[in-house]
């Protein structure tokens, strides 16, 4: 079987307040602009996914964050530039530990919030973005244990 292209990429859900962050995708995304996703994106070569997350997180938002722990993962065959690839995506709950919230400029997302889950909800969300808020909810069912 041939070899397809292989796009790893980390994501974190952050939470403060009950509320989770989003970030809405760019014209850039073609159609999936307008769509609601987790701050996050592909590694670069050699990059632990922590830090990766992390970095993306701060070009999307102009938040630090800190990892709190592994929410999920999930995998799917999708086009990237029209060839099918498989998207490898790592998912981490964490805080935010400094920054101001700002836009990406230029980039793959051109505005974040915060939301609240139920809110967040009813949006446009990329299936990424609902496979989050799953977790987001199963830890919070956890916790209420």
């Amino acid at each position: 079987m041939p070899s397809a292209p292989i796009r790893v990429s980390a994501y974190v859900l952050l939470e403060d307040a009950g509320k989770v962050l989003l970030c809405r995708l760019s014209e850039s995304m073609g159609d999936s602009a307008g769509k609601w996703t987790l701050p996050g994106g592909g590694l670069d070569f050699g990059e632990h996914p922590e830090e990766a997350a992390l970095r993306e997180v701060m070009e999307e938002t102009g938040l630090e964050a800190r990892i709190d722990g592994f929410a999920a993962f999930d995998n799917l065959v999708m086009p990237v530039a029209g060839v099918p690839t498989h998207a490898v995506r790592i998912l981490f709950h964490g805080s935010v530990i400094g920054g101001e919230l700002r836009p990406e400029q230029d980039g793959s997302t051109d505005t974040c919030a915060w939301f609240c889950p139920d809110e967040a909800a009813t949006m446009p969300l990329v299936e990424l973005a609902e496979a989050g808020l799953v977790a987001w909810r199963a830890r919070h069912r956890e916790g209420a244990k």
